[in-house]
This record gives C-alpha cells, sequence and structure tokens, in this order.
C-alpha cells in the first residue's frame, strides 16, 4: 500500500459561518467552497492549506453519523484522510493485516473520490479515511455545488416571500 499524502483533516461544527470566523477570519485560510454531500447527510466547507485541506463538516440530519458524532463528543477533529494510490489494494493490505474496516469496499465521498474508512479499534481511536481520486472528481464537485446553490436559492426565496408578507401585513391592508 502507497500512501500519497495527508489530504485532509475533517472537523464537525455545529455551524460551518461559526467556524470559518476562526478558520478563515482568524487563521487567514481560504475558503475553496463549500459541497452538500447527501449520502454523508453533511455540508462540508473546503479550506485547501498547501498540498493539504481543513474540512468543516455540518450534519444536515440528526440521524447521521456525524450527527451521532457531535452529539456524543461535540464539535472536534472527526477524521484524518490519506490519499493513497490504490484504495483496493489498499483495503486488501488492511484486511489481510487483521484491520478492522467500517467500509469493505470503497464507497463514492466528495468530488467523486473512492473512499474507505478504517474503524478507529484497530487505529487506537483514530477515525482514519483513505481516498483515491477519480476522474469524476470535477463533475461530481459541480453537480453537488449546484445543488447547493439550489437549496440556497429556493431557501431565499422563501424567505423573502415571508418577508414580504409580513411587511405587508404591517400595512394594514394586506397588500
Amino acid at each position: 500500500m502507497k500512501i500519497k499524502k495527508i489530504d485532509h483533516i475533517a472537523i464537525v461544527v455545529e455551524d460551518i459561518d461559526d467556524a470559518l470566523g476562526f478558520w478563515r477570519d482568524a487563521l487567514g485560510l481560504t475558503l475553496s467552497h463549500v459541497e452538500d454531500v447527501p449520502d454523508q447527510q453533511s455540508i462540508v466547507a473546503f479550506l485547501p492549506t498547501g498540498e493539504s485541506e481543513v474540512e468543516l463538516v455540518k450534519p444536515t440530519s440528526d440521524d447521521s453519523g456525524v450527527a451521532r458524532f457531535l452529539n456524543k463528543r461535540g464539535p472536534g477533529i472527526h477524521h484524518i484522510c490519506f490519499e493513497v494510490e490504490d484504495i483496493e489494494e489498499a483495503l486488501a493490505s488492511l484486511r489481510a493485516d487483521g484491520v478492522r474496516l467500517i467500509n469493505e469496499t470503497p464507497q463514492i465521498g466528495t468530488g467523486g473520490k473512492k473512499i474507505a474508512f478504517i474503524h478507529p479499534e484497530s487505529t487506537h481511536g483514530v477515525l482514519v479515511e483513505m481516498y483515491e481520486l477519480t476522474g469524476q472528481e470535477p463533475e461530481v464537485r459541480l453537480a453537488r455545488a449546484r445543488r447547493l446553490a439550489d437549496r440556497a436559492l429556493a431557501s431565499g426565496q422563501a424567505a423573502a416571500s415571508s418577508a414580504l408578507e409580513f411587511l405587508r401585513g404591517l400595512g394594514g391592508n394586506g397588500r
């Protein structure tokens, strides 16, 4: 198994905007983009730093794994991710060494990467993710960014409509 680099460290947060007050504003990291990840029931903000990234992860569902982590442990480091050359080979090597895996086969993660997690029982308490980059990444990232933008637009339109109705109600004539 060949590990290429530490790709990212994921940090679970209750509120991405609030967390950006430290990671972006105080530390000066640049927010590259935010991505909706429905299969992980989360929204992720990406802050590159050198060859790696800090990822701020906010659960979008109360019953997701990330939400359970947040409720049990509070905000903080969730996992470390390594880029590997060949994820199937890496998983086979780990299985042969008796390492407990959460994912026996790779899943598709953010950006279309092939990902798999190693259980913390085998890593001395650290959730470890491995990934292999795929050619799908640009298309998957664009599709997820569009879905997030559509959700934000719909929410904004609903809020604007509600505010307009409220203001009309203040006028007393319903217009």
